[in-house]
């Protein structure tokens, strides 16, 4: 074989490539092999070079690692959205993160009964200390946990409304993220959907005169996602307890995001806690663990502890429920709230939402030396005030002041510019995610803690332009 004409084998290949096939294993350098192969052969065609020995070497070990990396990737959230859906909503804390591998690890006693020796019931590693959260360890309360809180209103409604009524106000028919609507979710559930008053304006009167004999709950759902102003009226929780109790029926409330502190109590817009609707009477809250509450993905179930029976008892339980490693997520993030004097510090959501403005601000100075430095002439950086939001559909018009990297290229039309930058920004070993407005690229810092600086800073030598 001339080695000058032709390209080397894949078998050639592989025997200098034994460091790759121990750290990546046969089948998958076997692939990179033949698709650099296959690459070069396509390029010959169209009139490139013939590449030497070296440079298909190194062109496999760059396609084996980008094979082999992950698809789920860690990212720098710069996009001013603190809890983004996206990017997988709330971070978790460290004592969260701990027990979770600790339950991945080894055996555990998810449904066994250390006491008695017989079989347990999940839930009750997290149903006592959510009681004591949300209702002072009151007996008459318990909690169930599923996958998230469509999952919960899902098969709450089908557990206590199935072929019955549930009588909701017009105003309060939401549509979440990804296009699931609460009418859809209850006919899911096999539920039918009583609308009651306006989008604007709902009464009691309207819960009132609607309760017949197929209703079988009243639901009040918090539009956390969107706010309606203007002539509007809602009934408070408490009046649509005392008629649904008066009619022998319960009342369920959907928190959707849920936060189990007063925000209030640390600067931030007031959002309702489940503390708050079951204090109003509500008979069965739910709400998100990995929104506000700053947990992993779950749906949380409290309420009348027989209710919660009722609710487990449904075969939906069994197909919606989470795994040991949720749980044990779920468990230590709860554990923090029991400690609320040191609750900002441990639990990532909270921190972040209560991040002072001018600590980001001199986070923006630090950083702005190495940013103009990776990005040259190509675009002029400072430092901008912007506003971050809370993101997940919680106080959706609510904002917090913050500080971003504001990328401003000279041209007069920087849109093909940005487009570079953000690509680029894109393609860096840890992916920076930020966001396009008013002809600039910007990175809001909020979300960007100073243990994580010197991480950002040395990546930005990889920044390709």
């Amino acid at each position: 074989m001339n080695e000058k004409t032709h390209l080397p084998s894949v078998d050639r290949l592989l025997q200098q490539l034994g460091e790759l096939i121990e750290t990546h294993g046969r089948q998958l350098v076997t692939g990179s092999t033949r698709a650099e192969l296959a690459a070069a052969r396509e390029g010959i065609k169209h009139g490139l070079p013939l590449p030497g020995e070296e440079a298909l070497l190194a062109a496999i070990r760059l396609r084996a690692a980008g094979a082999a990396r992950a698809n789920l990737r860690p990212v720098f959230n710069l996009t001013g959205t603190v809890l983004h859906t996206n990017l997988g909503r709330a971070q978790l804390a460290e004592e969260a993160i701990a027990l979770m591998v600790e339950a991945a690890r080894a055996p555990c006693a998810l449904e066994y009964d250390l006491a008695s020796g017989g079989r347990g019931d999940r839930d009750d590693l997290v149903s006592a200390l959510l009681a004591e959260i949300v209702a002072g360890g009151s007996p008459e309360i318990a909690a169930t946990v599923v996958n998230n809180n469509a999952a919960a209103v899902l098969l709450t409604l089908n557990a206590l409304a199935q072929g019955k009524e549930a009588v909701v106000s017009r105003g309060e028919l939401v549509e979440i993220g990804g296009a699931f609507r609460i009418p859809d979710v209850m006919r899911r559930a096999q539920v039918r959907l009583h609308e009651i008053g306006t989008t604007n304006r709902t009464h009691a009167k309207d819960y009132a005169e609607a309760i017949g004999p197929k209703t079988a709950l009243l639901m009040k759902v918090h539009t956390s996602n969107y706010a309606v102003t203007g002539f509007t009226k809602s009934v408070e929780e408490r009046e649509i307890a005392g008629i649904a109790h008066d009619a022998g029926l319960p009342f369920v409330i959907d928190l959707g995001s849920g936060t189990l502190c007063d925000f209030a109590a640390y600067g931030l817009p007031a959002e309702p806690t489940p503390q708050q609707a079951l204090a109003a009477g509500a008979d069965i809250v739910t709400f998100s663990g990995d929104k506000l509450l700053g947990g992993p993905q779950a749906g949380l179930i409290v309420g009348r502890k027989d209710l919660i029976a009722k609710i487990k008892k449904n075969p939906l339980k069994r197909a919606l429920r989470v795994g040991k490693t949720t749980l044990a997520a779920l468990e230590a993030t709860l554990r923090l709230y029991l400690d609320p004097d040191r609750l900002r510090q441990r639990l990532p959501t909270l921190r972040l939402l209560t991040r002072p403005t001018n600590e980001i601000e001199a986070l923006g100075q630090r950083l702005l030396p190495a940013v103009q430095n990776a990005l040259g002439s190509l675009a002029q950086v400072e430092v901008s005030p912007c506003s971050s939001q809370i993101g997940s559909g919680a106080l959706p018009v609510e904002r917090l002041p913050s500080a971003a990297l504001c990328i401003r290229p000279p041209a007069r039309r920087p849109g093909k510019v940005l487009l570079q930058i953000e690509a680029a920004f894109r393609g860096l070993p840890i992916p920076v995610i930020g966001y396009l407005r008013d002809d600039a690229y910007h990175l809001d810092l909020r979300c960007l803690e100073d243990k994580d600086e010197a991480r950002f800073a040395a990546q930005l030598q990889s920044l390709k332009l």
